[in-house]
């Protein structure tokens, strides 16, 4: 990382990272704990800027205790969609107070492109990469201009889309920086037991990957615990980790 090292001595340039940087993160915390790389990169300022990007879904409550536990001041980035369970927002404000963190930003939908693109709020129904793109995507990367780095909770058992998930990933000029991707169900089950965290109250009700309410259902047995996101689509990721298109074709009519 001294390339990265050296930028980041100029205060008002930003980091720019590639491949390189990212292969050599990856090997320089091969098999390490999670907490000392955790630690490490942000005591060190590896990645620079960086911002924890949180659903406050089912295993949210572990990322954020272990940043929180020594970083309580560390940005969270919460898409606040306006499509949530009211679940998930007492969660996300009860985890706020029992973890101290001091830093939680909500972000919300540009009104404009609401008004734009989805005036019903109905979208999700016929669209919901657009969905998603007006309501997580675009609110996103207006926020990540003043970020180098996110940090996220996503793990390699999930889906078949995160089977080969790095701890650090390049995005765009910038770093993904996963710690958890290497943890598996019990161990997740593990932490959240030994540091007395609360579930999210929906996954004792089956709901093992929680999203907005309208396009999240429970996960049957043998399932994985994405597959129920979007049932009945072609479509495992809202966005913000894939790249999505809009479906903007007038010659296609809205199925409510």
């Amino acid at each position: 990382m001294a390339k990265a090292a050296r930028v980041l001595d100029v205060l008002d340039v930003r980091p720019v990272f590639n491949l390189r940087d990212v292969a050599r993160l990856n090997a320089q915390f091969a098999g390490a704990e999670t907490v000392d790389i955790i630690r490490t990169v942000l005591s060190e300022k590896l990645l620079g800027r960086a911002a924890i990007v949180s659903s406050f879904g089912a295993e949210s409550a572990i990322l954020l205790h272990l940043i929180g536990s020594f970083e309580p001041h560390v940005p969270v980035l919460f898409l606040e969609t306006g499509k949530h369970f009211p679940e998930t927002l007492a969660y996300r404000d009860a985890l706020i107070a029992m973890l101290g963190l001091t830093n939680v930003i909500n972000l919300f939908p540009d009104e404009a492109a609401l008004d734009a693109k989805d005036t019903t709020g109905l979208r999700w129904s016929y669209d919901p990469d657009g969905c998603c793109a007006i309501r997580k995507v675009q609110p996103l990367e207006r926020a990540l201009v003043d970020y180098d780095a996110t940090i996220t909770g996503r793990k390699s058992f999930q889906s078949k889309t995160r089977t080969s998930l790095a701890l650090f990933e390049l995005d765009g000029g910038g770093i993904k920086f996963n710690p958890l991707a290497l943890w598996d169900k019990e161990s997740l089950d593990g932490y959240m037991t030994a540091h007395h965290l609360p579930a999210h109250p929906l996954v004792e009700q089956g709901y093992m990957s929680i999203g907005c309410a309208p396009c999240t259902s429970k996960v049957k047995p043998g399932e994985d615990p994405r597959s129920g996101r979007w049932r009945g689509w072609d479509k495992v990721e809202c966005g913000i980790h894939t790249p999505i298109t809009m479906l903007d074709d007038p010659s296609i009519e809205p199925v409510f």
